[in-house]
């Protein structure tokens, strides 16, 4: 079952799947989040702020067989949820990588990430959660008539950061894009035109798919 969908986390938080205690993903996770354990997240490895859940498929998973692609079809089904998909892409993995990118990004319509190890993992749920963040403070500053004048400056070191962590965006397609949108905000409720007109079609198709 997916039962993460009644659970609210604090911005800043992240709720972690009791079965990743001890982990060296959840290890690395202390200190940079206030991760928090749960027995009732269901299909759920982490649940982020803003609805949104990682499902993590580990090398070992990948190698297991198609219990993990059960899982995913599952969580799709069941759930209004928007769930990020994590895959551990190694030398032992890389052989079934394509097969779970058909799935995921073709047949599901789910975003895809993949990372070398649980190392890289923690450093994109961190990632995942400041984008959450600032993303959340964007929103305020529009909803408030007296702030929501104020465009956020491309050289606002958070803000920019922030929009870096798109994967395919380094600091010259983030400037742009900030230049353009003036804010996270915005930027997160742009169509796919408009981000072709500031960065091109590949990239603004990576920014949309983000």
């Amino acid at each position: 079952p997916v039962t993460a969908g009644s659970i609210v986390v604090p911005y800043g938080h992240v709720i972690g799947n009791e079965k990743w205690r001890g982990s060296e993903l959840a290890q690395r996770l202390q200190g940079k989040v206030r991760l928090i354990f749960e027995d009732g997240l269901g299909l759920v490895d982490f649940h982020l702020p803003n609805r949104t859940c990682i499902l993590l498929i580990s090398e070992a998973d990948l190698v297991a067989g198609d219990e993990f692609k059960r899982r995913l079809v599952r969580f799709r089904n069941a759930s209004s949820l928007r769930g990020i998909v994590i895959v551990e892409k190694t030398q032992i993995s890389d052989q079934y990588y394509l097969g779970v990118q058909k799935l995921v990004v073709l047949e599901l319509g789910m975003v895809l990430l993949p990372v070398a190890n649980q190392g890289e993992a923690s450093q994109l749920i961190i990632q995942l959660v400041s984008f959450c963040v600032v993303r959340e403070q964007s929103r305020d500053r529009g909803a408030n008539p007296f702030l929501g004048k104020q465009r956020a400056r491309p050289a606002e070191p958070a803000v920019l950061q922030a929009v870096q962590h798109i994967p395919g965006v380094g600091r010259a397609k983030a400037l742009l894009l900030l230049q353009r949108f003036g804010s996270i905000h915005r930027l997160c409720n742009a169509d796919i035109r408009e981000l072709e007109q500031a960065v091109g079609q590949t990239a603004a198709q990576q920014v949309y798919t983000f």
